[in-house]
């Protein structure tokens, strides 16, 4: 099938009879719902019919999403990377928060051999972009440590784990460091108290994640009463400061 390609500016043209010329790069791509017919080299073409008027919307290049474009990093962005990573991003975005910034160079030879040469050699500010993120968020975390009310117990490593994930964060037990005072239990003297444990990120960041401990019975008599917004609780240490 024959397919006729209008721009907004040549309809406009024809409605008012006068054709006028502005710099735009919106184009609205129309179809002709009965295309006139073929006609030979040597024929003249016959007249349009009104039906021949009659187009179909294809598409609006205004509303076209637009491809990602690679650019080079001059420097540590949250996020997205360090100095010499080559990340794809929005236009939009590229243009308005990091190439006029100065934040970032379009891929070029000379941008190429001038950010991303020695890579195995040049210092990163962190191990990997999202780190800063990952940092302010387990450093604002309120973590309840759930333990047995009744059967005795030792705060170790994996109990850290286990309520992290519960929280949606997965992290080695060897990444986790426990005061080196045991905190044992159960103790209700303790309950909503908190203590700090160390969060060590790819070998390299560490962040102080805060702990409170809650007793917690399969019965549901003996269970200790909801308190909302324990968060908001006050600090109180479960160990002594020496």
């Amino acid at each position: 099938m024959l397919k006729h390609f209008l721009s907004a500016s040549r309809i406009c043209g024809a409605v008012t009879g006068v054709l006028t010329s502005q710099p735009n790069r919106t184009t609205v791509i129309l179809r002709r719902k009965w295309p006139p017919g073929l006609y030979k080299k040597s024929q003249q073409p016959k007249k349009l019919r009104g039906r021949h008027h009659v187009y179909e919307f294809v598409e609006n290049t205004e509303f076209k999403k637009q491809p990602e474009i690679e650019v080079i990093l001059t420097g540590y962005v949250k996020g997205l990377g360090d100095r010499g990573d080559r990340v794809f991003v929005k236009p939009n975005y590229a243009y308005n928060e990091l190439l006029l910034p100065g934040l970032a160079v379009y891929v070029t030879p000379n941008n190429i051999e001038r950010y991303c040469t020695d890579e195995n050699n040049r210092q990163r500010t962190y191990s990997s972009p999202f780190v800063q993120r990952t940092l302010g968020f387990l450093s604002n975390m309120n973590l309840p440590i759930i333990m047995n009310k009744e059967v005795p117990w030792t705060v170790e490593p994996w109990h850290v784990r286990a309520s992290l994930r519960k929280r949606g964060v997965y992290v080695p037990e060897a990444a986790i460091k426990i005061p080196d005072k045991p905190i044992t239990g159960p103790d209700l003297d303790k309950e909503g108290k908190i203590f700090y444990v160390t969060v060590t990120i790819n070998g390299r960041e560490k962040v102080d994640v805060k702990c409170r401990i809650h007793h917690w019975s399969t019965k549901l008599s003996d269970r200790l009463p909801y308190v909302p917004e324990y968060w908001n609780l006050p600090d109180d240490p479960v160990l002594e400061q020496s």
